[in-house]
């Protein structure tokens, strides 16, 4: 098994876990917090594509779906086209608001489709790739990967364990 056939499982995994965790939720449950600075279903899954997208997007000289699918007018959010989230205040979190499951899996999907197609034209040689001078040692395609993958993986499951949160109540 090639490295390229790890990450794309580990990719699909994401997506399944994305599916199941919104699914069935109607708005009020995708936005709940459980706390005044905790962050939402809607805003986990948000961000964990927005963090995809862009790093996907960088490491392989693409376009960002948010933008080029314009996901940034459909979901309208009050915060500047190339946020992903990354330090946002309880403030911000609560503007990301979805009114829809199918809104979150359908950009999460566009996402995971564009990350599917740019993991099956790698070469091993390809994970060697930096990607990122400004971090000692600097960041190879490789390490990138699995960066992103470890995230989302994180994001997903509290966004799980707010899912269940809510169906205890």
């Amino acid at each position: 098994m090639h490295a390229k056939d790890i990450l794309i499982d580990g990719y699909g995994r994401i997506q399944e876990e994305v599916h199941a965790t919104v699914e069935g939720l109607d708005p009020d449950d995708l936005n709940a917090r459980p706390g005044p600075a905790a962050n939402s279903i809607s805003w986990l899954v948000w961000h964990l594509t927005r963090v995809q997208d862009d790093h996907i997007a960088d490491a392989f000289g693409l376009e960002q779906v948010w933008l080029a699918q314009d996901f940034h007018k459909t979901f309208g959010l009050d915060l500047p086209p190339h946020d992903t989230g990354y330090g946002h205040s309880p403030a911000k979190v609560a503007k990301v608001r979805a009114d829809s499951g199918d809104l979150l899996t359908g950009y999460y999907d566009a996402v995971h489709a564009r990350t599917l197609g740019a993991l099956r034209e790698l070469a091993a040689k390809d994970l060697e790739r930096v990607v990122d001078e400004r971090w000692d040692p600097p960041v190879t395609l490789g390490v990138r990967l699995v960066s992103v993958l470890s995230d989302d993986l994180q994001h997903i499951g509290q966004a799980a364990y707010v899912r269940g949160l809510l169906q205890a109540e």
